[in-house]
């Protein structure tokens, strides 16, 4: 079955498209184009939500500049070139075309998996689309200040950038509710790429028509192989491939900007279209239309740099850590943990027995994540990368091999209720003595929509921590009290407000 829309106003826009020999668009298409040029954006929660995930952001592609793994691939593709008025890459001196600025902004955001996540039939991180949106709205409006006609000739609002942000994110996690593109070994960047494409269409003032044209072009386009981020090859481009999905988002859409049509049965066409060729024959299905829901119940990864599926796990390992040592007993005292999961958590981080090869190894094993806490009380992106305290410590690498996984079915069921969409994990520790732990369960992480009130200021003294290696302390306080004013953030420019994030040269 298709969305169905949820406006009747929208309803009555649909597209109805022919090419030529009278084929129409997969109705698939045409919703989305529909969605993104009719549907208004009326949901406060939405916008509020919108707000702290667009800070969150920003803060961890800043804090993504302190690795040298991510900033080696920043930058123009020619050394030295800057583009007129162009994109900024907020933390760097860079000044580059829409294109590459979408990669930059792109890969800074999603390199330290910290970023917001969204959790069903397929994964991914809705905000991963800032890459393209932000790196659009910004060439647009320095484009358009300074006499050209970009997008309608408009300087785009930071208000225009939280609904492109909304709808994107609608848009990937209404795709991922009941469709798994990890079972056919597809990587969820497409959804990235499409609703990238989609959003920034409209941005750059094309047509209803014309964005049914780029968003065919983003489904027949080639798209990623999982393999990277499992064994035997996981590897770095799993934090630089949403940044990639940005840049041919963009690529595609300014080709369509130039008259480049559409593939209209892209997704149906026999043999040769997408549901052929890479998902299995079967046609998507839709839970619920497009509106704002998907932003309204996102999740904030708040307290720890670590794949989501494991940051109950980790935060029931913290509550274990207090307990040994309210006891007199720390990590050597035990003696083995099973951890009662949910099977996106097996299927996807558990790696007990598999050698930690590297930085993107350590990001996505539960066990790893677990034993570090358990071990340090801690658990930073630093405690991933290759001789570090944590990725050196055999005490960690030994309890690493005693953390077992088993799946629960109820926390599974938990995980897919659309009224739920909790993210459960359950540790229960054996010590060497004989005693056993009480089980210690955690159903929602502190980033989950059941938790948000209690989220909200850890989200922004996230936000402040991830300022403060690039900013002086009164840049930060201005920059955190212009993130909480929200009527002069959503009135601002977004040129200008990229202004803020610019250094004269890279310090890292």
């Amino acid at each position: 079955m298709t969305a169905l829309n949820a406006q009747a106003d929208y309803a009555l826009h649909k597209p109805q498209a022919s090419i030529g020999n009278g084929r129409q668009y997969d109705s698939e298409i045409l919703d989305i184009a529909s969605y993104v040029h009719n549907f208004k954006i009326n949901s406060d929660l939405a916008f509020e939500t919108a707000r702290y995930v667009f800070l969150d952001t920003i803060g961890c592609g800043l804090e993504a500049l302190q690795f040298k793994e991510c900033t080696k691939l920043l930058g123009p593709v020619v050394e030295g070139t800057v583009v007129p008025h162009g994109t900024r890459v907020p933390g760097t001196p860079y000044i580059l075309d829409p294109v590459n600025g979408a990669f930059n902004i792109g890969a800074m955001i999603r390199w330290l998996d910290y970023n917001d996540c969204w959790l069903a039939a397929e994964w991914g991180h809705p905000s991963d689309n800032l890459g393209g949106i932000l790196a659009v709205a910004d060439w647009i409006s320095r484009t358009n200040r300074a006499g050209g006609h970009v997008g309608n000739g408009t300087i785009i609002k930071i208000k225009d950038v939280l609904e492109a942000m909304i709808k994107a994110h609608e848009i990937q996690g209404c795709l991922a509710l009941e469709n798994s593109f990890n079972k056919v070994g597809l990587d969820h960047v497409v959804l990235v790429k499409v609703a990238t494409a989609a959003v920034v269409s409209k941005m750059l003032g094309l047509s209803e028509r014309q964005t049914a044209d780029a968003i065919s072009q983003a489904w027949v386009d080639g798209q990623s192989l999982r393999t990277y981020r499992h064994s035997p090859n996981t590897m770095s481009r799993k934090s630089w491939a949403a940044g990639d999905a940005c840049q041919r988002a963009v690529n595609l859409v300014l080709k369509v900007s130039k008259g480049e049509p559409g593939v209209p049965t892209v997704l149906s066409s026999p043999t040769w279209g997408f549901y052929d060729v890479a998902f299995k024959g079967e046609e998507f299905e839709f839970q619920r239309p497009y509106g704002s829901y998907v932003m309204e119940n996102v999740l904030f990864k708040v307290s720890y740099p670590a794949e989501f599926h494991s940051q109950t796990a980790v935060e029931a390992a913290k509550h274990i850590y207090a307990e040994l040592e309210k006891r007199g007993k720390s990590a050597e005292d035990i003696q083995d943990v099973t951890c009662r999961t949910h099977e996106a958590c097996i299927r996807i981080i558990d790696k007990q027995h598999k050698p930690m090869e590297n930085f993107a190894d350590r990001d996505h094993c539960v066990q790893y994540m677990v034993a570090v806490m358990l071990v340090f009380n801690r658990l930073k992106a630093t405690d991933y990368t290759d001789g570090s305290e944590a990725a050196t410590s055999n005490l960690v690498e030994s309890l690493r091999t005693r953390i077992t996984c088993k799946e629960d079915p109820e926390f599974t069921k938990a995980y897919h209720n659309p009224d739920m969409r909790t993210i459960p994990n359950a540790l229960t520790v054996h010590l060497n003595d004989g005693t056993v732990l009480e089980e210690k369960v955690v159903d929602a992480p502190l980033g989950h929509r059941l938790r948000r009130e209690e989220a909200k200021p850890e989200i922004l003294d996230k936000y402040k921590r991830h300022l403060g290696p690039h900013f002086t302390e009164d840049k930060v306080e201005k920059l955190v009290a212009l993130g909480n004013n929200k009527e002069k953030l959503e009135g601002m420019g977004v040129d200008e407000y990229m202004d803020m994030y610019v250094k004269e040269k890279m310090e890292w």
